[in-house]
């Protein structure tokens, strides 16, 4: 979902203005030291100072107005709502497909094309699914869907109590341990 396709993103810079795929078959990963995932390939670092435009704060009105463009173009084209979402989970279920097989390509499984993609691929590529996802929700339920999301998270969330609990242990995304292989799961 945004201007630059995954297999650009996937595109190293050559001189002479060519690009080809990063990696290949028996290449070094794409994070391996002196071969960082953004040099040569084209695309923005951190530190370039080349964001295009400022972030938005509040995700939902970029998202509703993602969802009414793309339901003008639906509607253009002669397609049902129900058409539409359709179509609009498939896109869902392609940018999954993204993700995986950018995690595929990180941990150069496929020997045909080796390590293919870094780690912040698959940021970008699961940051793709959560728009995506949220677009198709704001397209299925333009009137609530912030809401209606809310208690979809409120709802899977108390299937996980520690989640919720302020002195409950932290968890390796909060920078906590992993309990040890093999631990009961304690809920």
């Amino acid at each position: 979902m945004g201007d630059v396709t995954s297999q650009e993103r996937h595109r190293e810079r050559v001189p002479g203005g060519g690009s080809r795929p990063l990696g290949g078959a028996g290449s070094a990963p794409p994070d391996a030291p002196g071969t960082g995932a953004d040099r040569g390939s084209g695309r923005p670092g951190p530190d370039d100072g080349s964001r295009e435009r400022e972030q938005p704060q509040d995700v939902w009105p970029v998202v509703s107005a993602l969802a009414r463009a793309f339901d003008t173009h639906g509607e253009a084209q002669g397609m049902t709502r129900e058409q539409q979402w359709t179509l609009q989970v498939l896109k869902l279920s392609e940018e999954t497909g993204e993700a995986a097989q950018a995690v595929i390509g990180v941990q150069g499984t496929n020997p045909r094309k080796g390590y293919s993609h870094a780690w912040e691929d698959v940021h970008a590529e699961v940051a793709d699914v959560a728009i995506t996802g949220l677009v198709a929700l704001a397209r299925m339920r333009p009137d609530d869907a912030a809401d209606f999301l809310g208690r979809q998270l409120a709802r899977q969330a108390a299937r996980f109590p520690a989640a919720w609990r302020p002195d409950s242990e932290p968890s390796p995304a909060d920078g906590g341990q992993a309990p040890p292989s093999g631990a009961p799961y304690r809920a």
